[in-house]
């Protein structure tokens, strides 16, 4: 059975306006933040719920990284344009510095020769470690 869509709230607007304005993935904390701007009176169980729902609806993408909570952010443009949202494949960059992750819209192809003879990659995940380019500036 297909998740019904849940009616369009402030609260999920400004969860949404918050992912796609940042323009990259963010976790619950980080989102009420920014959130809050819109409507103060916003909660951290409201955020989970509201993204809780907005993933269920292919709104938002979850991104797990090893060894990290749960971050949301938006689809990608050309990946919402082909209804894709959740299969778009993308990897990150991770920011040991202020732990911020952004996307990569590059891949490097090639992974399956990696992997061990007879072995058959079905899907595969990259993340990039190390200062994005605000703290890269400020370490100089």
């Amino acid at each position: 059975m297909e998740a019904r869509p849940t009616r369009q709230t402030r609260q999920k607007d400004a969860v949404l306006r918050s992912l796609a304005e940042s323009g990259r993935s963010l976790a619950p904390a980080e989102i009420l933040e920014l959130a809050r701007g819109e409507v103060p009176t916003l909660n951290l169980s409201t955020v989970y719920r509201q993204l809780r729902a907005l993933h269920e609806e292919a709104q938002v993408v979850k991104v797990d990284l090893p060894g990290q909570a749960s971050r949301f952010e938006a689809p990608c443009s050309h990946a919402q344009a082909r209804g894709t949202a959740h299969k778009h494949h993308h990897h990150h960059f991770h920011c040991t510095a202020c732990d911020r992750v952004f996307p990569i819209h590059a891949c490097p192809g090639g992974i399956e020769r990696l992997a061990p003879a007879g072995f058959q990659v079905e899907q595969h995940e990259l993340t990039l470690r190390g200062r994005c380019a605000d703290c890269a500036k400020g370490a100089a």
